[in-house]
């Protein structure tokens, strides 16, 4: 007795490592490790369902992703068609990243999805070490 992968089971493998070249614009991190993928789900005919979230409702790429996910599912070899079933709940989270997605945000120093991060300052002037509310430095 061998413990041989079914068809179905190397299609979700194949489908999953395709969904794995799509990322997140705001981060370095594919939308699998990210986490924004909760299930991936083939029938018989080899239809593929992804049961997928967004990190925000309000995510510039609302849009996007969704299709991106869904034409990267279509195009593996052997899938007939890819439905996205968009979700919201449960509502995404940081702990949801693999922990490849969270060692790889570590070594590049990206915290994350902007509305997930804990610190409130961002500068966009150029060597501004001033933060809000301190007076200007000359």
């Amino acid at each position: 007795m061998t413990d041989q992968p079914t068809e179905t089971e190397r299609l979700k493998e194949a489908v999953v490592d395709a969904i794995r070249t799509v990322f997140d614009p705001e981060i370095p991190v594919n939308v699998y490790d990210l986490g924004l993928i909760y299930d991936v789900a083939i029938d018989d005919d080899r239809r593929v369902t992804i049961r997928m979230t967004l990190t925000t409702p309000n995510c510039p790429v609302a849009e996007s992703l969704p299709a991106k996910v869904q034409q990267v599912a279509r195009e593996v070899e052997g899938v007939a068609d890819a439905s996205i079933n968009l979700v919201w709940e449960p509502k995404w989270n940081p702990d949801m990243m693999s922990e490849a997605a969270r060692l790889e945000l570590e070594f590049t120093g990206h915290t994350g999805p902007a509305h997930t991060r804990r610190d409130s300052f961002t500068s966009l002037t150029t060597n501004r070490t001033n933060r809000p509310g301190e007076r200007p430095r000359r």
